[in-house]
This record gives C-alpha cells, structure tokens and sequence, in this order.
C-alpha cells in the first residue's frame, strides 16, 4: 500500500478511485503505552497480594476450601480425569501455535513477539515465585499453594507451563477476537480441571498462576507499548465508500493529540467529495480514549454532585453519546453540525460525518471582532441547550466555532449530558462566564450573559464559579495569567522598596536622631505595604462575581462543595496511613514488659512534663524571628502538629514546610514566612553547633585535669573539616548545597535586620531554642534515671545534639532508626549498661516520637480545619 500522501487506488466495484490523503498528516507512532494496560498490572498485582494475605491469615478456611474442591473433583470418572489431562496438555500448545500461524499469515508478527517476551518473562516470574515459596514464605502460604503429589513430594506452587501460556494468550490479544476468546478460556479450564482432578495443584495455586500470567502480560504491553493499529486517512477514505461516499482528498485539520483534553478531542479531518459540498469527519480510536483516563478516575472520585463518564468508555458507547448529543442539541434548537453518518473503521476506531462548517474556533478568533452580538449568539446556544435541559460540560474557546457568517456553533458534544441536572447546567454558564472573561473581560461577558439569560440565571451560577468546576484549558489559562499578575505585583514592590530606600539613604545623611531614623524606618515599609496593596489586582473569577453582585446584590456567592475529597484531605489520610505503617513496625521491637516491670513511674511522668515543654519552647523560637504578631496558642498546636508531620517526612523537611505554610496562614508573606522560618532554622544551626562543641570539651575535661579539648571534638572537627572541603571540591555537591541554602536562606539577612529591631523577639527566639535543647536533654536524662541509670548531663547533651543532628539528616520518616542506632550507641560509649540505656531510649523515643502522634494528628485536623495551615 503506498505511504500516507501518495496517490492510491481502490478497484472495489470496479470503479478506480484515487484516494490523496494531505502529506502534512503526522506520522503515527509504532507502539502506544495504553493506560488500560497499567490498570490492569495493577489489579493483577492487588489480586495476587489478596489470595496471598488470604493463604496466610486464612488458614483454615483455605484448609476446608480446598478440602471440599478435592472431595468434588475426586468424584469424577477415572476415564474422564485421565482424558481431560491428555486433552489439556494437547491443547494448551496447539491452541497458541494455531493463533500465532494465524496472525503469521495476516502479517501481524508483532503480537506473537509481544506475547513471546511476555511468557519469558511469565516464566521466570513463576520461577522466582516457585523459589521464594520453597526457601522464605511462611508456612499457611506453602500449605495453600503446594500440596503432596500422586508420584511423590510437593506439587509446584505456580505451574511453570500454564503461566506462560496465559501471558502469551493475554498478550496477544486472544481475548479481543470473539471465537479465539472461547477457545482460550476452554483450555483453561479444561487445565485447571484436569490438574485439580489428578491432585497435581490447589485452587489457590491455580488462581495465583492465572494471575501472574495476566499480571506479567499487560506489565509487558504497558512496558514496550502495543502495536499501533490507529487508522490512517486512507482507511478513512475506504470507511466513507463503505457508508455511501465517493470521497477524493482527506485534509488532516488538526493534531488531535491535545495536551490539554485530548480524551475529549479526534483526528479531525475535511474531506473532499467527487459531487456535493465537503465533509468534516472525526475519527475516534482506542488509544484515543484511553488518553486522559487517569484524571477522569480522579475526577469521578474527587467530585460529587457530578456525573462523570464512564472512565473506560467503549468506542461504540463514545460513537453513540456523541451520535444523541448532535441530534439533541439540533432538536433543541442550538447550532450542531448535522451527524449524517457513523461506522467503525475496524475493531479499534469509529468515524463521526458531519456536514462542513467552515470557521475558527473562538480562541483563534482577534479580540477586535468578539462583538456583543458575537457573544449573545454564543449565549444563546447555551440557553437553547438548557431549555431540553442539556449540558455541553465544556464551553471553552475550542468548542464554539465561529462560521463565516459570524454564528456561534456548538462542537465537540461528546462530553456533554442530557437530562442534566441544575448543578451541571449552572457549571456550563459559569464556564462560558469564564471563557467569554478571558477574551473580552469580566464586565462585557457578565453584561451579554444577562442580556440573553437573564439576572437570576447568571447569578444562580456564582457559587460554581470555582477552579475545580472548569475545564483545565480554562484551569491552564487562569493559572497562566495568576502567575503573571504576581510578577507584575513583584515588580511594583520592588521599585517601591528601591524608592524607599533611596528617600531613607537621603534622610540618614540630613538626620542622625535615632528617633528620627526609626520613624524613617517605619514610614519605609509602610510604603513598601501600600505599594502591595495598589499593586493587588483582582483574578478573573473576582471580576466576574463584582460584576453580578452589581446587578443582583443578593446573589448567593458561596461556593458551592464539588470536592468529595480534597487533595488536601487525600495527603492527611495517606500521612496517617504511613505513621501508622512506621508506628506499627517499631512498636513491634519495644519490650513493654520491661518497660512496665523496671521503670520508675516518677521519673517517666518528668520525662512527660519535659517533653511537653518542648512544644512551647519550640513556638518560643520560632516566634521569637517573626515580627509580626502571631497568635501563641496557635503557634504551639502547629509545633505539636509537627510532630505527627515528621513521622511522614525527613524531620529537616516536615517541620520547615508545617511552619511555613502556618505563618502565611496567619498573614504573614510568603516571602518573609520563608525567610522567618530560614532565620529560625539558621539560629538553630548555629546554636546546636556551638552547644555541641561546648559541651563535648566539658565532656571531655570531665576525666582530665588538662584544659585540652576531647579527643572526640578534635575527630569531629577534623571531620566536618573533611566533608566541607569534599563538597566544595565536587562541582555537582557544591552546586546542590549551595542551591538548597540560597532556597532555604533566602532573606534571611534582611529579615534578621527586623528582628534585630526588637531585642526582645531575638531574646525570645535564642532562648527558645536554648530551652528546647535543655527539655529534650532533661527528657532523655529522665528517661535514663527510670531505668536506674545516670550519666553527667554533659554527656546526655552530647548523646542528644548527635543523635538529634543524624536524625535530621536520616531520609526516614522522624529520624527512624537512626536516631534510635545513634542513642543507643553513644549511651554505650558513655558508659550507660546496655541493660539500662536500650530501655531507655525505647522510653525516650516512645516519649518524643510515638506518644504525640495522636495529639499531633489532632492538632494537625484542627488547625487544617480552621485554615491555620
């Protein structure tokens, strides 16, 4: 067949046609990655790990299961039992090699290739599976999946043979062919019934094998991608011969490959007929609707009030949606393009005819020619839709088609909804709201809008005037110009800062009273604060309600809740289960009954009371670098919320966001919310270094009588020494500090001059984190003396401020084993008993780690609740 572009010809009913299809028609790729193909890994992986939990929690109702298919199948004819084994060990090879000739004959190796590796590979899965059953799984799965053989020893837990031929068969798309289909799932399970019968497998066994095969199959399509069977335009031009065209040319309009809602979106293509005027076919395939299906999931799970499409929409079902949505918008009177014919183009894709329309799309039409009239026409498509009660579900500039004539006509209806309810039809003319704003404003589309729908319809759509009720085209735009609208604020303040920095320079050469320069001082940043606020502009979706609120001051302006779950809520539920997972499996090493039968009750109710305090002399130090005034209560339930924050985050990460976001929620800038916590966390540096090095040379003159330092602080010198001079020789690690620290760090230094300002705020600050060192010290040194220890607080703060610094800087969530390894052994070095200080630490991180987790959540939930962060 000649390539796309080349002249063709078609003898069909003895008539030659030249089929010309546009050489501008992208070339389409060899394989596609479907997303359907990684759903299914995924199920296979989830149903492979439920019949395992199953074996191994469920022993005893696997043991009567399988008891009972065995008496079952024992019942059966010995003639029979040895038949269906002759008969299944026939088929099970004859069946794939027929296929595999038959798609050798039709020039479609690929497949037998794709199911080739995928059964390789389904082998040594089987194989690694059958080992690790043998060697390393517990004992109910082993029983589950294994049992004694007619000829002697144990059956094989997965059958090496029948997982490969069930990937091969998956693979190669038996299942997709209606007669293959059936002779796939007859030897299946004729297998299954003849290795059940003659006691050589289990029904457990039988499921896990079918599973890895299904499983390895599409982890192998999705891995290498499936063969690209999308039509090209010349078999469109053969599908319209077949539905009653004589087609010439077929000019591709369009890449449907749209990064924005492709699923929404075919090839598009203008066609040319021998007689009559041209047409504009879409061409909808398989992997076409495949695209997008990870957001409509996450749509149908996240929005409620809405019906969303089905997810994995089958192509009849999109051909017929789109087929009842053109003949229902006509029959409502709106503007459609006439469907005049629907086929499939093969098993993978189906073609939609319409009469032409020539035009441009609302977007690609200049600002200068969207008049009023315009406009009106587009609004009154919609209020024809809505009178039959249908939504379109995505007016944004691509799907209104601006004629020649200049009438607004309605297209791509296949996501649209008939019998809609209020909720869907307001959303479509906030939509439009949105979509009309960003061309021509929000004070022309709201006054076009009630001149067509009238006051009470235009302000009933206020409250779904909100980011997750539009289309992400839409979404895209306004997050586009949000970010330039905050470059432009950006600017603004930076000039109104060089200005009043310039008037300060000025008035500090004419005035040296200290009173004078303070009040010089204030005056520069109240101007700095009114530059912020001139230089505010409101975003479109503000615009828009002022404007309605103008006409119909009564309108109802709160949102309405379209989130069933917020992202916000899915990363609290998604933490919880992480602390949960960590808390549960250190939990499971801590020896309670020494920890209730040893420990002094007094001592561990002072660790309690230490520890509490750590929480209030941690909003002491972060407080004590914020000018601004915070509310103090607050500022201690975000420390305790941290708490629970560190259990699913590297400690040096979680606590830095947590107090981030809680200054900015309490009307701080981001900017200077950054460079508050940075100011904070530098202090803290500085003063955890210098702690460390103090008291490690006490520590080290403790058994001296010398004034010299420590052995131990010398090595750690030299060491830090070391590590600072091999960052600063690789060119990659220095890059990469020096990223993090300007991130971390940025206006620090002028945030430190504000600080500076108010002496008290550093004294607050500095004592805070001095104080914070001490409880925790305090904590540990309790702990310890619960357990009949006692060691010289010297060397409890060395123990601590080391573990605390490894802790830090540990990958895992709070410091997770690290700290626990690192205590433990510098408590050894110390001279702590193993019998007193591995109780001890248990009991310090069960105080400090564990315990707050719940309150932590708590205050993590409320003050989420409330807004703080």
């Amino acid at each position: 067949m000649p390539a796309s572009g080349e002249p063709g010809y078609d003898c069909a009913d003895g008539e030659a046609h030249i089929d010309r299809v546009s050489g501008d028609e992208p070339l389409l790729p060899a394989r596609v990655h479907r997303p359907a193909d990684l759903v299914r890994l995924f199920l296979g992986i989830v149903g492979i790990a439920l019949v395992l939990a199953l074996a191994a929690f469920a022993h005893g109702t696997t043991t009567g299961l399988e008891q009972d298919i065995k008496d079952s199948t024992g019942r059966a004819p010995l003639l029979l039992a040895s038949f269906a084994g002759l008969a299944a060990n026939i088929a099970i090879f004859i069946v794939p090699v027929a296929f595999a000739v038959e798609r050798l004959i039709k020039r479609d190796g690929l497949r037998i290739a794709d199911g080739v590796l995928a059964a390789v590979l389904a082998h040594g899965v089987s194989l690694a599976t059958d080992l690790w059953v043998a060697r390393s799984a517990p004992g109910s799965i082993r029983d589950a999946l294994t049992q004694q053989a007619p000829t002697g020893g144990l059956t094989d837990p997965v059958h090496g043979y029948l997982a490969p031929v069930i990937a091969y068969m998956t693979a190669v798309g038996m299942s997709r062919r209606p007669r293959w289909r059936v002779a796939m799932w007859a030897v299946l399970l004729l297998d299954a019934f003849a290795v059940l019968v003659n006691g050589y497998t289990t029904p457990f066994s039988i499921v896990t094998t079918v599973l890895i095969g299904w499983t390895v199959a599409y982890g192998t399509l999705y891995a290498v991608g499936s063969p690209n069977v999308r039509p090209t335009g010349r078999h469109l031009l053969t599908g319209l011969r077949r539905v009653g065209f004589k087609p010439v040319t077929a000019l591709r309009t369009e890449d449907g490959a749209d990064d924005t809602e492709p699923h929404e979106r075919g090839r598009r293509y203008i066609v040319t007929l021998e007689d009559g005027p041209p047409l504009d076919v879409t061409v909808v395939d398989r992997e076409q609707q495949a695209q997008g299906f990870f957001y409509r999931v996450w749509q149908r799970l996240a929005l409620r009030g809405i019906i969303q499409r089905r997810s994995l929409q089958s192509l009849r079902q999109a051909l017929e949606q789109e087929a009842l949505l053109a003949y229902a918008a006509i029959a409502a009177g709106a503007n459609a393009p006439k469907l005049i014919a629907t086929s499939e183009l093969g098993p993978d894709a189906v073609m939609l005819v319409y009469e032409h329309i020539g035009g441009r799309p609302l977007g690609q039409v200049p600002t200068e020619e969207i008049t009023d009239e315009l406009m009106a026409g587009a609004w009154r498509q919609v209020q024809a839709l809505q009178s039959r009660r249908i939504a379109h579900r995505r007016l944004d500039g691509d799907a209104l088609l601006v004629d020649r004539s200049g009438n607004v006509v309605l297209t791509d209806l296949r996501g649209g909804e008939i019998a809609a309810g209020d909720l869907v039809l307001r959303m479509d003319v906030a939509q439009l709201l949105v979509t009309l704003g960003l061309r021509v404003g929000a004070e022309r589309a709201v006054a076009t809008g009630v001149a067509v729908l009238g006051p009470d319809a235009v302000a009933d759509s206020l409250p779904l005037l909100q980011p997750i009720a539009l289309t992400r085209i839409s979404r895209a735009t306004l997050r586009q110009l949000a970010r330039e609208r905050a470059q432009r604020e950006r600017e603004k303040v930076l000039e109104a800062a060089a200005a009043a920095k310039e008037t300060k320079a000025a008035a500090e050469e004419e005035v040296s009273d200290r009173k004078t320069l303070k009040a010089e001082r204030q005056a520069e940043k109240r101007a700095i604060d009114e530059a912020l606020e001139e230089a505010r502009e409101e975003d479109l979706l503000a615009q828009i309600r002022r404007q309605v609120l103008l006409i119909r001051p009564q309108a109802p302006i709160e949102p309405v809740r379209l989130e069933r779950i917020k992202p916000r809520t899915l990363i609290s539920f998604v933490a919880g289960a992480f602390a949960a997972y960590f808390l549960l499996s250190q939990l499971t090493h801590v020896q309670f009954g020494d920890l209730v039968d040893k420990a002094n009750w007094a001592w561990v109710a002072v660790a309690v009371a230490f520890q509490a305090l750590t929480y209030v002399a941690a909003a002491m130090s972060l407080l004590g670098f914020v000018p601004e005034k915070v509310r103090f209560g607050r500022t201690v339930l975000a420390q305790v919320a941290g708490s629970f924050v560190k259990l699913v985050a590297p400690a040096a990460v979680g606590g830095v966001a947590l107090n981030t976001r809680f200054l900015q929620r309490s009307g701080v800038r981001p900017g200077l919310a950054v460079a508050s916590v940075g100011a904070s966390q530098l202090f803290g540096l500085a003063c955890h270094v210098l702690l460390l090095l103090s008291f490690g040379y006490v520590t080290g003159t403790e058994r001296s009588s010398s004034l010299g330092p420590s052995r131990t602080v010398i090595g750690g010198l030299l060491t830090a020494a070391v590590l600072v001079l091999v960052v600063a020789a690789i060119p990659v690690l220095r890059k990469f500090v020096s990223t993090r620290l300007r991130s971390l760090f940025a206006g620090v230094v002028p945030r430190m001059l504000d600080v500076m300002q108010r002496p008290q705020k550093l004294v607050s600050g500095i004592g805070g984190m001095l104080l914070l060192t001490a409880a925790n010290v305090m904590c540990l040194d309790a702990a310890i003396r619960a357990f009949g220890g006692e060691l010289s607080y010297a060397s409890i703060a060395v123990v601590f401020l080391t573990a605390n610094a490894l802790g830090s800087a540990a990958p895992t969530p709070g410091g997770v084993g690290a700290v626990e390894l690192a205590l433990t052994a510098a408590l050894t070095v110390a001279g702590l008993p193993a019998e007193q200080g591995t109780p001890a630490v248990l009991l310090f991180r069960l105080m400090t780690l564990w315990l707050p987790v719940l309150p932590g959540w708590l205050s993590f939930t409320h003050l989420t609740r409330k807004g703080a962060i």
